[in-house]
């Protein structure tokens, strides 16, 4: 199998990219193939992510994709053309057994990262598991949520740094976290690039703004200060995507956002061993 297919979660460093939100095959393909092809290039371990259903929304009204049904048939089709694993959200206990059916991770979102039952069922569901830290946690705070997902038989775990709230609408992101929380929960550590960048309420119509200039240089930082893995989510054209735009990555830039990130990661690790 290429490294483009291993599954998470081995050695660092590995990359979950994707556009936000399951949109239609051909952006979905398109997405993954080019994902498929930096990652034989760079002999880099990449998962594919995209959400079925975005169920945190602000807004009534605002886009949460296809939903279960439609969204899984979605990114089986994915896997099955590009051999890429997949990681989706699930923010359902109902939702877990379909999603294990067909995805290789399945991913707890941050504002999901204390509910007990979900933890549980997504630990017992024999896939891996990444769970985002609570824009309010502190990194010793994931230590119980890694434990649950463990408790129920998990054994491939990683947890994800992805901003915290800071006043109204932005968030900031503690260099040191990458180190505390690995200390604290004994999982690989993941950075969130761009939801970090992300202004929950800023956007139009309460939508969710975000800052993308800023993804590049707080990827490099979190290159460098630990982490183990990157999240980054990526569209052909983010101004025009159905959810989280502003925050995410041009995909004909992310090669080189993610080839600067690995020589920076490649470099620290060789320079404190």
């Amino acid at each position: 199998m290429s490294p483009a297919g291993t599954p998470p979660f081995g050695p660092g460093p590995f990359l979950l990219a994707g556009p936000c939100v399951v949109e239609d095959d051909r952006l979905n393909l398109m997405v993954a193939e080019r994902l498929a092809a930096l990652g034989a290039k760079l002999k880099l371990t990449v998962t594919y992510k995209a959400s079925f259903d975005k169920a945190n929304r602000s807004r009534l009204g605002a886009a949460r994709g296809p939903g279960a049904d439609e969204g899984l048939a979605a990114l089986a089709r994915v896997k099955a053309a590009t051999g890429l694993p997949i990681l989706t959200d699930v923010h359902q206990t109902s939702q877990v057994a379909a999603a294990a059916e067909v995805v290789d991770v399945l991913q707890v979102p941050a504002f999901l990262c204390r509910q007990t039952d979900l933890l549980l069922a997504v630990g017992a569901a024999g896939r891996a598991v990444n769970v985002k830290k609570g824009q309010w946690m502190t990194p010793e705070g994931m230590a119980g949520a890694i434990e649950k997902v463990r408790s129920a038989g998990a054994t491939r775990i990683a947890v994800t740094e992805r901003g915290t709230f800071f006043g109204y609408g932005d968030l900031v992101v503690d260099m040191r976290s990458f180190v505390r929380l690995r200390a604290a929960c004994g999982v690989p550590v993941v950075y969130d690039a761009t939801h970090s960048v992300q202004q929950p309420g800023k956007g139009r119509d309460g939508a969710s703004g975000g800052l993308r200039e800023f993804v590049p240089p707080l990827l490099y930082a979190a290159a460098a200060a630990g982490a183990d893995g990157f999240f980054i989510e990526t569209h052909p054209d983010p101004d025009h995507a159905p959810s989280d735009g502003p925050n995410m990555l041009r995909l004909d830039e992310l090669e080189s956002v993610v080839v600067r990130a690995l020589e920076i990661w490649h470099k620290v690790r060789e320079a404190t061993t």
